[in-house]
């Protein structure tokens, strides 16, 4: 009796974020009901995922860990998952705003944010935009010029169609939100930001100065030289460089390899680094 307690219980705290109760809400921020989830308690994290992406494909196999440490707010950004679009082009200057704006909505003064891909990008703006609210950053698979990528990155969004997204993101979104039509809307928004995708100017990126964790795999979207060189503009800055493609090192949906132990390290090292 006492290893079958053992038993349920392992099950229990291992359950993932599909099998935990909603904790999803809406708030009405510049315009739009955006959505977002509220899991842990402590010291305030938000999570912002990438392009084409939702909470839980980007974060649904780390978020349960963190939330043992911190206070998640994981968002859906415009036109993603849960939140509708407002009409209007998608940018990462924007998002940021959003971002601050439901902050100030939850009454949090100051957060830490973790933004994955071009969750990374809208992280780096909200250290410039908003650098009163910004406590520790960490940009996660990340460009800040169109230099950072690897060969033939952009070229791949001219002509871009629904049907080459890949299957995993594009069932992650219906499952949120089961809108083809919202669907579409995601993925054209997501296709002409990148197609007009502006450089951060160097000295923006200086002047953060928030302390910031820069996370990059091998073999990731953003090569190993941008990361660097990203690490090094930022004041104080902290680098890891992982054997990992874009996404792998969190569980990402769409992740070639699903490497149970250097996800349980990433998410060790990310913990570590926000409560020293």
């Amino acid at each position: 009796m006492y290893r079958l307690l053992i038993i349920i219980f392992l099950l229990i705290t291992n359950l993932d974020m599909n099998a935990q109760p909603s904790a999803g809400h809406y708030a009405k921020i510049n315009g739009l009901d955006i959505y977002y989830e509220l899991h842990g308690s402590g010291q305030p994290l938000v999570l912002l995922h990438g392009g084409g992406s939702t909470i839980e494909s980007n974060y649904g196999r780390i978020l349960p860990v963190l939330a043992k440490h911190f206070k998640v707010i994981a968002v859906e950004l415009q036109a993603h998952g849960h939140t509708k679009d407002r009409g209007t082009p998608l940018s990462f200057e924007q998002d940021a705003d959003d971002v601050a704006a439901l902050l100030k909505h939850l009454n949090i003064g100051k957060a830490s944010v973790m933004g994955f891909s071009n969750g990374g990008t809208t992280t780096l703006q909200f250290g410039i935009r908003h650098p009163q609210m910004a406590d520790k950053l960490v940009v996660a698979s990340a460009i800040y010029n169109r230099a950072g990528v690897i060969k033939g990155f952009f070229d791949g969004f001219e002509g871009a169609k629904l049907e080459w997204m890949p299957k995993p993101l594009a069932e992650a979104y219906l499952k949120a939100n089961n809108d083809p039509k919202g669907l579409q809307t995601m993925f054209d928004r997501d296709v002409e930001r990148m197609k007009g995708f502006k450089d951060i100017p160097d000295a923006l990126i200086k002047g953060i100065q928030s302390p910031v964790l820069v996370i990059s795999g091998d073999k990731d979207v953003a090569t190993t030289e941008h990361a660097v060189t990203l690490s090094r503009l930022l004041p104080g800055a902290r680098l890891a460089i992982l054997p990992s493609g874009h996404g792998d090192y969190i569980g990402e949906i769409c992740a070639e390899k699903q490497d149970e132990s250097l996800r349980a390290l990433v998410t060790a090292l990310i913990v570590d680094y926000l409560q020293k």
